[in-house]
């Protein structure tokens, strides 16, 4: 990697969901730390198609996590480096999500709409850069963030969210993600810790302790 990175060598690294960090294994977290490197993971097929051609036109070395071939299609294709998007406007609750979690949070987010909570959801999918504006935004909005990823819960994206708020504007940040442990457990959000059940759990517990409840 650093023979790529270092000089800036205009190469495009692509992970297969085959080849996908399982427990105890943290790739954007890596990839993230390596300097000048583009780091976008990507949750659907429309989204992919347009993160790639943006990292084929952009300089530099980047690294691109497909989603599983399965993976349900959650947005419109739209997609800028650097950018968030927003896939829910919501003020009650922030959500951070990207790759093949982003589908059970935007779940959540519409069931927790249907009994008045309103949950603003954005898709990281550009890990680095990364839109630090959005993130904080949504922090200033919402007084809340709940970060969804596949990732152990002592990397990923979940530690920049934190850091970023600490910094900027401390708000409560939880995270949903795999357990920092090893496991022969399978790939899957459901396998991992990053289920329907532990999003709800979590969305609650965030709402609770911001007085958004009755």
């Amino acid at each position: 990697m650093r023979s790529l990175v270092r000089p800036r060598l205009p190469a495009k690294l692509v992970a297969f969901p085959a080849a996908a960090p399982g427990p105890g294994r943290d790739d954007l977290a890596t990839m993230r730390s390596l300097p000048g490197l583009t780091v976008v993971a990507p949750a659907d097929g429309p989204t992919t198609r347009a993160a790639t051609v943006a990292l084929a036109e952009r300089e530099g070395p980047a690294y691109l996590r497909l989603p599983a071939a399965d993976a349900p299609s959650v947005s419109d294709g739209t997609f800028a480096v650097g950018r968030a998007r927003e896939a829910r406007a919501g003020s009650d609750l922030a959500i951070v999500s990207l790759g093949r979690p982003l589908a059970r949070a935007l779940e959540v987010a519409d069931e927790l709409a249907r009994v008045g909570v309103s949950v603003r959801v954005l898709d990281v999918a550009s890990v680095k850069p990364f839109d630090e504006a959005a993130v904080l935004r949504a922090a200033r909005d919402t007084g809340a963030i709940l970060v969804v990823e596949d990732a152990p819960v002592g990397g990923g994206v979940g530690t920049l969210v934190a850091a970023m708020t600490a910094e900027n504007h401390p708000v409560p940040v939880r995270r949903v993600a795999r357990p920092d442990v090893w496991s022969d457990a399978g790939d899957e959000p459901g396998d991992t810790g990053v289920s329907l059940d532990r999003i709800r759990d979590e969305a609650w517990e965030l709402l609770r302790l911001r007085g958004r409840l009755a």
